[in-house]
């Protein structure tokens, strides 16, 4: 039979690990909310990219020639010049290049920032499983977690509440684990997009940037799902 002190201390960790981990869904979800603004951002360097590299138009058509023909003016000349771009959309477009350069940055500051808080809250949790003399088990995949297989179930609905009171404290400790993998992973892959953009960046480039922005394959939506059906 358990010691009174040591039922005490397996029920302060186990209280302490609930807050720890609901702590560090709040910094997931915080994760979330920025992709779509990081997304905008890098929408915002291709439209800036592409419309200051668009194409001159091409004189090669009888057609188009007899129309710059017809109403030929020194305005008209200095705008074909000019490479078909006035001077004030050059600015406005070079400047919002830089704007959204530096936006993206910022928004990489501040996701490392948020990752670094989801570290330390994972690193909170192992010291508090430790003091209770417990052991992580070993990172596992979800379904060895919550004992389901979203392959073979017919999917979160079958997750009863009975299942997840069965849930050992170790075993949040390990969804964290998962879960910080993951968004670290899509950090890193947000950051090697960032980091490469530049003005020969190529369209082809630009938009697999931006689906890759926004599928985040790392991040597993199933298990995002299950992570917050553990929510004490």
């Amino acid at each position: 039979m358990e010691g009174e002190e040591e039922k005490k201390l397996k029920e302060e960790a186990k209280y302490k690990i609930f807050q720890i981990y609901k702590d560090f869904l709040t910094g997931v979800a915080k994760l979330d909310e920025l992709v779509p603004v990081g997304g905008r951002l890098l929408a915002g360097f291709q439209q800036g990219l592409e419309f200051l590299r668009r194409p001159p138009i091409k004189k090669t058509s009888k057609l188009i020639e007899n129309i710059l023909k017809a109403n030929e003016t020194k305005r008209l000349n200095s705008y074909l010049e000019a490479g078909c771009i006035n001077s004030h959309d050059r600015v406005e477009n070079t400047s919002k290049l830089h704007t959204c350069l530096h936006g993206l940055h910022d928004h990489l500051s501040k996701v490392k920032s948020i990752l670094n808080e989801l570290e330390c809250l994972l690193g909170v949790a192992t010291a508090a499983l430790q003091m209770a003399n417990e052991h992580l088990s070993p990172l596992m995949d979800m379904e060895s977690v919550v004992g389901l297989d979203p392959q073979e179930s017919g999917g979160e609905d079958e997750m009863t509440s009975s299942r997840l009171r069965e849930l050992e404290v170790t075993d949040y400790a390990a969804v964290m684990g998962i879960i910080y993998s993951m968004v670290k992973q899509d950090y890193t892959m947000q950051n090697k997009i960032v980091t490469s953009l530049n003005l020969k960046s190529s369209s082809e480039e630009l938009e697999s940037y931006s689906l890759m922005w926004s599928l985040r394959p790392y991040v597993n939506d199933q298990t995002m799902k299950l992570a917050w059906k553990l929510v004490p």
